[in-house]
């Protein structure tokens, strides 16, 4: 059998972009499972949720958005540290960069590892890559929770640390007033998950459980569609506990059974991909999912760092 192209190598095509107003100033961008954006008015402001992967593909973001408000951006919020959701900051000219203190430590312990894997796992993502000025560095970060006034009768904006999930450092982003969440990689919506850098078992759980209660009546998950109603949300949420879940199972019988890696990643593929294979990146996550939660069964709590040469070797060893 070939090998498959390395990840999202060969995934070349032009996905179509979609803005949608979710309520008095609150936006979402969608792009048929390429990262999702936010943005939410304050008085005389704006926050903008997620910075995409090059300054380049993040001004065309705010020239759609520009058509709707030009307040400028004061905060410009970061749900997590991976390459493609940070390093086109600095086409906000954002007053505060916020993340959480978590994040802020990943940035600083493997931000330029990740950016070197995900350029080679994602090269469509990164538009004229020389834009980018180097590593995002957040300049106010908080531990539980911190909000934001809006000012106005715009009511406030929640960030919050609900557990670590799809990172050790993922915050969302709650609209009380308009009960709207900006989930980040927390939740997908018809999209596969990556969870590479994951600790699946606080996500599948506690974290996911926090997630729910909130009771969102629309979502905005980092990939996929918006989920709208409480039906929709449920089932957003809902469908990424399963995919977690299934993950847990399968591999767990094979590396309790004494079995290998490729036949973890063997027994997974064909658990996930009936519900699953056809949504966006599944083939690309999946061997690095693997890897991530075969190790915490083997008793690495925190994920090994990802290189440009590591992507390779774990590509080559289960998807070959």
């Amino acid at each position: 059998m070939a090998t498959k192209p390395f990840a999202s190598s060969a995934d070349l095509g032009v996905k179509e972009q979609t803005l949608e107003v979710l309520a008095d100033g609150v936006y979402a961008l969608t792009a048929e499972g390429d990262p999702n954006l936010g943005a939410i008015e304050g008085e005389d402001f704006l926050v903008c949720f997620e910075a995409l992967a090059t300054p380049v593909a993040a001004r065309r973001w705010l020239t759609r958005l520009r058509e709707h408000t030009d307040k400028p951006v004061r905060y410009l919020v970061l749900s997590h540290y991976h390459a493609v959701r940070v390093l086109g900051a600095s086409a906000f000219d954002a007053e505060i960069i916020v993340s959480s203190e978590q994040t802020k430590g990943l940035i600083a312990e493997r931000g330029q590892q990740d950016w070197e894997s995900e350029f080679g796992r994602m090269p469509r993502l990164f538009e004229e890559p020389e834009s980018i000025p180097g590593l995002t560095w957040p300049t106010m970060t908080f531990r539980d929770k911190l909000t934001i006034e809006l000012g106005g009768d715009r009511g406030e904006l929640v960030l919050e640390f609900l557990g670590r999930g799809h990172t050790e450092g993922d915050i969302v982003a709650w609209i009380p007033k308009h009960e709207i969440l900006f989930a980040g990689d927390l939740v997908e919506s018809q999209a596969a998950l990556y969870t590479g850098d994951a600790f699946h078992f606080d996500w599948a759980s506690d974290t996911l459980d926090r997630v729910k209660a909130l009771g969102a009546q629309q979502l905005i998950g980092g990939r996929g569609k918006i989920a709208r109603g409480r039906d929709q949300v449920d089932a957003a949420i809902e469908q990424t506990r399963d995919f977690l879940l299934t993950m847990q199972r399968t591999v767990g019988d094979v590396h309790r059974a004494g079995g290998t890696l490729k036949e973890a990643f063997e027994a997974t593929h064909t658990a996930l991909a009936p519900k699953y294979g056809k949504w966006p990146i599944f083939e690309h996550c999946l061997p690095f999912d693997v890897q991530r939660i075969w190790d915490e069964m083997d008793g690495i709590e925190r994920p090994v760092i990802w290189t440009a040469e590591r992507d390779r070797q774990v590509w080559d060893e289960l998807q070959g």
